[in-house]
């Protein structure tokens, strides 16, 4: 599939660039994350967006295949030492609570919920797509709960549609606000959810499944 032939709506609302977009690095290579407590969300966030208003950037970006450090801070992702799931899926868009989300291209609800707990996605919607007759879904996480309530399996929004908002802790899975953007050609059994982050031994399978977002974003 050639995805320059496809115009996509920004999913901010406007492009990123590297006028207004940070690239985060959340690897061990990180060393400042050494400092930061990471099981306390203030004090994520402060790191969070003290490096942003640094750089005078409104958003953050980064994360597909990006192998992280920053999943020791929750239990969601260890299960057992050979099935740590510390390989992020997706691309997080760092950015302020409350921030709008929009369709990126043409497509209907799949499902939706709210995937509570510290460290998971909290309100999250899942989108279906048509591309070149071959279906793809998108999801969005990280949200506000009241985004999900006038929601319906099937309903169609165009390229351009306000969809969602980016959430505020800790309804957001208590994580500093950011939307965690993931595209998947097979949802398998999942329903208002999906994997956002994989163990080693399984990144061939979502390596393939998961297709890097940024072929939308183009950033």
């Amino acid at each position: 599939m050639n995805w320059n032939t496809f115009e996509f709506f920004p999913v901010m609302g406007e492009k990123l660039t590297t006028e207004n977009t940070l690239s985060l690095d959340f690897t061990a290579a990180n060393q400042e994350l050494e400092a930061v407590d990471l099981s306390n969300t203030s004090a994520f966030d402060r790191y969070v967006f003290g490096k942003l208003n640094q750089a005078r950037k409104k958003y953050g970006i980064g994360g597909y295949l990006e192998k992280r450090a920053i999943y020791r801070r929750s239990e969601v992702f260890a299960t057992g030492e050979s099935n740590f799931r510390n390989i992020h899926l997706g691309v997080d868009i760092w950015t302020e609570a409350g921030a709008e989300v929009f369709v990126p291209f043409t497509g209907k609800i799949h499902s939706f919920q709210d995937n509570a707990g510290f460290g998971n996605y909290g309100p999250t919607i899942i989108l279906e797509h048509e591309l070149e007759g071959k279906t793809i879904f998108s999801l969005y996480g990280h949200l506000f709960r009241k985004d999900l309530e006038n929601l319906k399996i099937g309903q169609r929004f165009e390229a351009g549609e306000l969809l969602c908002h980016v959430g505020p802790y800790p309804e957001n899975g208590d994580w500093p606000p950011h939307l965690h953007f993931q595209l998947m050609w097979d949802m398998g059994e999942n329903w208002g959810d999906y994997p956002g982050v994989a163990a080693e031994k399984d990144l061939e399978f979502y390596r393939e499944n998961c297709p890097d977002p940024n072929l939308i974003l183009n950033f």
